[in-house]
C-alpha cells in the first residue's frame, strides 16, 4: 500500500447507507478537504457505501478501507466490532449482514408501534424519508419524532424514546463476538473492538479479562484513539494494545449532522502509519483463527 505513514487519516466513519448524514461521495469529499489521505468506511450492519466511498476516493485520491461496524452481544454496556480489510462480495457476510437488516427491520416496526401506542402519530414510511440508503436506524427516527414537533433535539428524542429502557426502545438482536470476528476473518479481514469504554466494565481488572477473552477469540485490534475517550482511558488501552499485540486504531465515529459533527479526522491527526499497520498484520495472515 502506498501511502504516506505521516498523513492524517480516519478509521470511524459512516455513510448514508447507514445512519449518517452524508453520502459516500461526499464523505471522501470531505476527508479530501480536511487533508486526510485516508479513511475506513464502516457503516453499521451493511457495506452497501464502501464500492461508491473507493471509486469516489480513486478520484479525489482518498485511500478508502473497506470496512464494516457490526454490534455484538455484550452486557452490561455494549459492544461494537470494526472490521476492516474485508471482502465486501464474500457470500457468508452478506447473508448475515442481510439477515441482521432483516433484524433491523423488524425492530424499526416495533419502534413504530410502540411510538403509536404512546400517541405519537407516526409512520415508517415518514421515516424512511430521513435514510439515505436502506438501513433505517435510530438517528432517523430521531429526525423525524424532532421534524413532526414530538421532541425539541435529536438528543430529546433518544433521552425520552429512543435508547434502551426509553419509552419506545426495542432491544435490538446481536451476534455473539466469537461468531463477528470469525466472519470478520472469513471474509479476509480484521476484527478491531470499537470505543471500549462503551463496555462500561471500567478501567481495570473486568476490561482486562474481556479484552483477553477477545483476543483468544482472534481479536486483532483496539480502538484507542476515540473523541470519548479521556487522556487516561487511551493510555490504558494502548497499553492493554501493547501487552496483547494488538493494533491500535482510531476515528471519530463521524456521523455528520445526525449527531452535530462537522469534520473528519482526530485532534491531534491518526496517522497513516496505523493503515499500514493494519495492512501488515492482515498480510501475515496471523489472524489466530482465521
Amino acid at each position: 500500500m502506498h501511502i504516506d505513514p505521516e498523513c492524517p487519516v480516519d478509521l470511524h466513519t459512516h455513510t448514508t447507507a447507514s445512519d449518517g448524514s452524508l453520502s459516500p461521495e461526499d464523505l471522501v469529499d470531505l476527508a479530501r478537504q480536511g487533508g486526510l489521505c485516508a479513511i475506513a468506511v464502516t457503516d453499521h450492519d451493511t457495506t452497501d457505501g464502501v464500492i461508491r466511498a473507493i471509486e469516489a476516493g480513486q478520484r479525489a485520491g482518498v485511500v478508502v478501507l473497506p470496512a464494516v461496524e457490526i454490534s455484538s452481544q455484550h452486557k452490561p454496556g455494549s459492544m461494537h466490532i470494526l472490521g476492516y480489510f474485508i471482502d465486501v462480495g464474500e457470500p457468508h457476510l452478506q447473508d448475515t449482514l442481510a439477515e441482521m437488516v432483516r433484524n433491523r427491520d423488524r425492530r424499526n416496526r416495533g419502534v413504530i408501534e410502540r411510538l403509536n401506542n404512546l400517541g405519537v402519530q407516526i409512520t415508517l414510511e415518514e421515516v424512511a424519508e430521513y435514510a439515505g440508503g436502506d438501513v433505517l436506524g435510530r438517528p432517523h427516527f430521531a429526525r423525524a419524532l424532532v421534524s413532526k414537533g414530538v421532541v425539541s433535539t435529536i438528543q430529546e428524542a433518544f433521552d425520552q424514546y429512543l435508547d434502551a429502557g426509553a419509552a419506545a426502545a426495542v432491544p435490538k438482536e446481536k451476534l455473539p463476538p466469537e461468531y463477528v470476528i470469525d466472519m470478520i476473518h472469513g471474509a479476509g479481514g480484521l476484527a478491531v473492538l470499537a470505543h471500549p469504554y462503551q463496555l462500561r466494565l471500567g478501567d481495570g481488572e473486568e476490561l482486562e479479562k474481556r479484552v483477553r477473552l477477545l483476543c483468544d477469540q482472534g481479536l486483532d485490534g483496539i480502538e484507542c484513539f476515540y473523541p470519548e475517550h479521556s487522556e487516561p482511558q487511551t493510555a490504558i488501552y494502548l497499553s492493554l494494545a501493547a501487552r496483547y499485540s494488538l493494533v491500535a486504531t482510531g476515528g471519530t465515529d463521524f456521523h455528520g449532522s445526525s449527531k452535530n459533527q462537522t469534520r473528519l479526522g482526530l485532534q491531534p491527526p491518526l496517522r497513516a502509519s496505523c493503515v499500514l499497520q493494519l495492512a501488515a498484520r492482515r498480510a501475515r495472515n496471523i489472524c489466530p483463527r482465521s
